[in-house]
């Protein structure tokens, strides 16, 4: 007879049934790092010499190091991009902020041509990001005061935003001569490139505040629920005011690094479609557009596989007609390799695979 002590014996819960490749295989991001490696893989086979890094006056250089550097405008609006979706929003206007910043920056810089380099391109960058927080605040003032839905409120600035930078710009492409500014895109601090740097950098100022202070908890409450955190004392409308300030912030800092690589401003083209590209990001990187929970880490993945996509796509020879086409292919794909249906149905099979088969007796 069993003890009536003796505990019971108790089910594993699925979690602990599951193989270990099942639970590799269904993490979010583990879909976008093999899209990476699996491109990585198409250009080495394209041409041989594609990962060569080479050292030329202490910078690094080569295609690995050209990806990462291109990837910094778009981590940057992407970035904030993760904290609006966070909060149920959407911020269609980053391209036109982007546009904006660079269109401040370059006139102030050609303006100042009797002033230092540095103080110049300082001066020119402080005053270009706080006329994004004055953007920023408008949308903010839109979407938490008036209540405006967001893609309606941050479209109003999508489309007078060109406007503004035409204004600035007096319509006139604006072309800079400011080694400090240029260093912003084409500089490089202990061999890496000042502007994935930078990106880098505020990617982790960011963890720091979302993920070592209740901010993050905050952010995701209001994303889930805005009435119940109303009602808990949660101060949603500041929040949700914060982050469209924080991403128009980001979508400046990508501006003026656009802007410094090329050395000029074209209010028309510069960071023309780049809020699509951002979105794509934070999807790919597993942030649900629903709101709640957001993965800074997916972001970065995210901005890094359209980065090397957008390399991969010369390198293998296709046309640059098919560039989009081939670009919403791969996304497609990643994205639903990234379905929560998806995953639970390569968890079964990977699980019938595992399981020892019967032996006959």
């Amino acid at each position: 007879m069993t003890d009536i002590l003796t505990p019971a014996p108790v089910a594993d819960p699925p979690a602990a049934r599951r193989s270990v490749a099942a639970r590799i295989f269904g993490h979010q991001l583990v879909w976008p790092v093999l899209a990476i490696v699996l491109m990585l893989v198409v250009d080495v086979i394209a041409s041989p010499g594609f990962l060569s890094i080479r050292i030329l006056d202490g910078h690094l250089y080569g295609n690995p190091i050209d990806i990462i550097r291109n990837s910094a405008p778009v981590m940057l609006v992407a970035l904030g991009m993760t904290l609006v979706i966070a909060t149920r929003g959407i911020d269609l206007s980053v391209g036109a902020v982007a546009a904006i910043a660079g269109a401040v920056a370059c006139t102030r810089i050609v303006g100042a041509a009797d002033e230092g380099a540095a103080s110049a391109a300082i001066l020119a960058c402080t005053t270009a990001l706080a006329v994004c927080v004055l953007l920023g605040v408008w949308n903010g003032f839109l979407v938490s005061v008036l209540g405006i839905q967001p893609i309606i409120a941050t479209l109003v600035l999508m489309v007078a935003g060109r406007g503004i930078a035409l204004l600035v710009t007096d319509g006139q492409i604006t072309t800079p001569t400011n080694g400090t500014f240029s260093d912003l895109a084409s500089g490089y601090v202990l061999g890496l490139p000042i502007a994935f740097l930078v990106a880098v950098g505020m990617v982790l100022l960011t963890a720091a505040l979302t993920r070592r202070t209740a901010l993050g908890m905050l952010i995701e409450a209001v994303g889930i629920n805005p009435d119940a955190s109303r009602l808990a004392g949660v101060r949603a409308r500041t929040i949700t005011w914060t982050v469209y300030v924080f991403a128009a912030v980001c979508a400046g800092i990508a501006g003026l690094i656009i802007a410094a690589n090329t050395n000029s401003v074209n209010a028309e083209s510069l960071g023309l479609w780049i809020e699509l590209d951002a979105i794509l990001a934070v999807v790919i990187g597993g942030t649900a557009l629903t709101g709640g929970r957001f993965s800074l880490a997916g972001t970065v993945v995210g901005a890094l596989l359209i980065a090397t996509l957008a390399r991969t796509i010369p390198s293998i020879g296709i046309p640059s007609e098919a560039n989009y086409v081939f670009k919403a292919l791969v996304v497609i794909v990643v994205c639903l390799l990234q379905s929560p249906r998806v995953r639970a149905a390569f968890r079964a099979r990977l699980r019938r695979t595992s399981e020892p088969k019967a032996v006959a007796a």
